[in-house]
């Protein structure tokens, strides 16, 4: 008799797997992500014997400071936490041409250069089109071996046979299991592809790499459970079109998360941008109006970046307001704050009035920041565009706005003006709470507020 296949659904953001489809998962509540796909029901899994498996103490466990393999990146390097970790497995994602497999081949140079042992497989290139890319990038050793399969049967048997230090897959979605009957880049083919890619990365002790693709919403497609399967995953960020890019860690189980890598597109590959705050000021007009610098913490990392706003009249009915590189809703929330601004010192609202007017709201550079930091400066951007007030280019702005006006005080609030210092700045309003952590810098002058009030006047002298 023939083995029956039945259909069953997966939530291709959750990966819960249901009979029938329906409109919403029954397990994450996400709208229109049920898929079909067709599932041998005759493949039965083995189960491993636990009759002598037992428990360890946690007293018995013995930790060591496991040696981490630099990818001579510093940039790299700082996103993974300090290094490679053997055994571990990062996931890497990011739009299609952004810069993955370029990124990856030159830390594979770096690696091989290093006398590491690397493996590439790739998927979707021949051997012919990583060979003109690795050209592109300079020279290589004998240390890179290529491998260009999508049976993952096939290419757990040569990396057992070869054992390479570090193995990178590109990607996980041309990845097929052959005891799934779906097609590759599934929901089935991918989770089960990444649980036999664990099983090399725990059983022989390799440092992993899997590239993901993302979906039009940003996420990396498949299932939402490969992102809570791996160790590390990364974003890479920007437009195709632009030069700069940005690696984001959203996770990582080895090192502090939302740490950032800036990189540059060049024709030799990706080059380190070491001083970032730099090249996000870079080109920032003098004594403009609208234009406030302000200091976001990514990671462990001080940023500054410019902050930019155009207030308008408007010429219809309902006014325009957009946000690019901040969240839409939370300028929406100052802009309302702004209008019923009080002095509290003269007990009377001083207010604008904004209900007439487009606002713009631009972060400079390419870069986007959710950091409720950032408030302040984006506040009185609409407030010294609104005025038309010339703004000193010595002057840096960080705090947070709660909906009274009021400004609370923020975390690193010394690294940030150490930042601002070693730049040039000479002047930085900061929360009033947080001037005992920075009364220790000398050279800038601080100026302390408590509400957006101050905050405004601060600004005008």
């Amino acid at each position: 008799m023939a083995k029956k296949n039945i259909s069953v659904f997966f939530c291709q953001n959750c990966g819960n797997e249901t009979s029938k489809w329906s409109g919403q998962c029954p397990a994450c509540g996400a709208w229109n992500t049920l898929v079909e796909e067709v599932v041998d029901k005759a493949t039965v899994k083995t189960r491993a014997k636990v009759s002598d498996v037992k428990p360890t103490k946690l007293i018995d466990v013995t930790t060591s400071n496991e040696m981490r393999i630099s990818t001579n990146i510093e940039e790299f390097d700082r996103v993974l936490g300090g290094g490679i970790v053997p055994g571990s497995m990062v996931l890497v994602g990011g739009d299609p041409g952004i810069g993955k497999s370029t990124l990856l081949l030159q830390t594979c140079q770096k690696l091989c250069n290093a006398g590491t042992n690397v493996m590439y497989v790739s998927g979707e290139e021949s051997l012919q089109q990583i060979k003109i890319r690795a050209d592109r990038i300079g020279t290589f050793n004998d240390k890179l071996d290529l491998f260009c399969e999508t049976n993952l049967d096939t290419i757990k048997a040569v990396v057992e046979r070869e054992k390479p230090t570090v193995l990178i897959i590109d990607s996980i979605q041309t990845m097929y299991n052959e005891t799934v009957g779906s097609a590759p880049g599934s929901v089935s083919q991918v989770r089960e592809s990444t649980g036999v890619l664990m099983e090399i990365a725990k059983g022989i002790g390799i440092a992993v790499f899997i590239v993901g693709h993302v979906t039009k919403e940003g996420t990396v497609a498949g299932p939402r459970v490969l992102e809570h399967m791996v160790d590390t995953v990364l974003y890479f960020e920007g437009d195709r079109h632009a030069s700069y890019r940005i690696l984001r860690g959203v996770k990582n189980r080895f090192g502090s998360t939302n740490e950032i890598g800036v990189f540059e597109m060049r024709d030799t590959g990706l080059e380190q941008v070491k001083n970032p705050s730099s090249v996000m000021l870079d080109g920032r007009p003098d004594n403009a109006t609208g234009s406030i610098v302000t200091c976001s913490m990514e990671g462990t990392r001080p940023i500054l970046v410019e902050i930019q706003s155009l207030v308008s009249k408007t010429a219809f009915e309902i006014p325009r307001r957009m946000a690019t590189g901040c969240d839409y809703n939370r300028v929406n929330l100052l802009v309302a704050v702004l209008e019923r601004m009080r002095d509290v010192k003269a007990n009377k609202s001083c207010g604008i009035f904004l209900g007439r007017s487009d606002i713009y709201v631009n972060i400079a550079g390419g870069i986007r920041i959710n950091e409720p930091a950032v408030d302040l400066a984006i506040a009185l951007a609409i407030y010294t565009s609104e005025k038309d007030i010339a703004v000193d280019p010595g002057v840096i702005v960080f705090g947070e706005i709660g909906l009274t006006g009021e400004v609370r005080s923020v975390s690193m609030a010394e690294q940030r003006v150490t930042e601002a210092k070693k730049l040039g700045f000479n002047k930085a309003i900061i929360p009033a709470s947080n001037l005992p952590s920075v009364k220790s810098i000398k050279g800038i002058d601080i100026v302390g507020v408590s509400n957006i009030k101050e905050a405004v006047d601060a600004i005008s002298r």
